[in-house]
């Protein structure tokens, strides 16, 4: 089971929820859960094809996921992924 952590600007597609507590076995199982709990929040991290969003970083214990087996990057019980949408602005 993964601790999920949600910046505030994603919390608004997960009910206000900051952590969520998602069984997986691989990055990419946790995405689906979140797809079928919270279907608005799927568009924000993976693209029509199931990619992950290249504005969007996900790190799994504090290592950016595509540093690592991307979607395919394990996750353990109580592993922390950090969902960080990147930031614009001028």
């Amino acid at each position: 089971m993964a601790r999920v952590c949600l910046p505030s600007m994603l919390r608004t597609y997960v009910d206000g929820i900051k952590e969520l507590d998602i069984d997986g076995t691989s990055l990419r199982q946790v995405l689906d859960v979140l797809r079928e709990r919270f279907p608005s929040l799927e568009r924000r991290l993976r693209d029509e094809r199931g990619e992950l969003r290249r504005y969007v970083n996900f790190y799994v214990e504090g290592e950016e996921c595509r540093n690592l087996d991307g979607q395919d990057t394990p996750i353990g019980t109580g592993t922390e992924v950090m969902i960080i949408p990147s930031v614009a602005g001028g």
